[in-house]
């Protein structure tokens, strides 16, 4: 258990320290190619001074030593270039078991929510629900019923004694008499004597009304 709990970040910390000693060790071998680079130009300068003084066999000694000097730089880039693979395939793995890392512990919070809604429950609780609903429908329409003696009333009949009212009301309006406006008391000044109203033609629905307002009064 220990192990499981700690061996992860350890092998994080082990990655990251082998990540630095290769950058430490490349940069080591830079320094080193500089350095043979510069023993390496300094020789053809030494072998250019003994051709003018006409010491052939120094200047050759000089530029086997420059030749030495190459091939060791040589051998430096060809380690230059296994360190910047060996610490690309270690950038990589790293990154690889990042993302499996990740991908597991996401499944293993999936698993453990699914855990917590089990399917069994969802539908116990959607059947609750569901139950509930219909009561208190239920409950509503039972409220929304009539009680007592309003419960007893036949609703056709109400319609019809309204349809009895709405008609006994129509026909007092008809039989009301048509209202005149009132004359003005007192004396007409002189030259404003009130015009005499032009009596207007009646309609055929007042003259019915006058003949039935008549036929009443005998």
């Amino acid at each position: 258990m220990m192990n499981r709990l700690f061996g992860k970040p350890k092998q994080e910390s082990n990655a990251l320290q082998t990540l630095d000693k290769l950058n430490e060790t490349l940069e080591m071998l830079e320094k080193k190619e500089k350095v043979l680079l510069k023993k390496a130009g300094q020789e053809v300068e030494k072998a250019k001074e003994y051709t003018r003084a006409k010491n052939k066999r120094a200047a050759i000694q000089c530029l086997k030593r420059k030749r030495l000097y190459e091939q060791q730089v040589e051998q430096l880039g060809n380690f230059q270039l296994r360190i910047h693979d060996q610490m690309i395939m270690l950038e990589g793995a790293k990154a690889t078991t990042e993302t499996v890392d990740a991908l597991r512990s996401g499944a293993s919070a999936m698993k453990a929510m699914q855990k917590a809604t089990n399917i069994d429950d969802v539908d116990k609780t959607m059947d609750e629900i569901n139950e509930q609903t219909e009561n208190m429908k239920q409950i509503q329409e039972a409220l929304s019923n009539p009680i007592g003696v309003a419960a007893d009333f036949d609703e056709d009949e109400l319609l019809a004694e309204l349809d009895e009212l709405e008609g006994a009301e129509l026909e007092e309006q008809l039989l009301q008499p048509t209202t005149t406006a009132p004359l003005p008391s007192g004396p007409v000044p002189a030259g404003r004597q009130q015009a005499r109203p032009v009596p207007q033609k009646r309609t055929a629905e007042e003259e019915e009304l006058a003949a039935l307002q008549a036929e009443m009064a005998l």
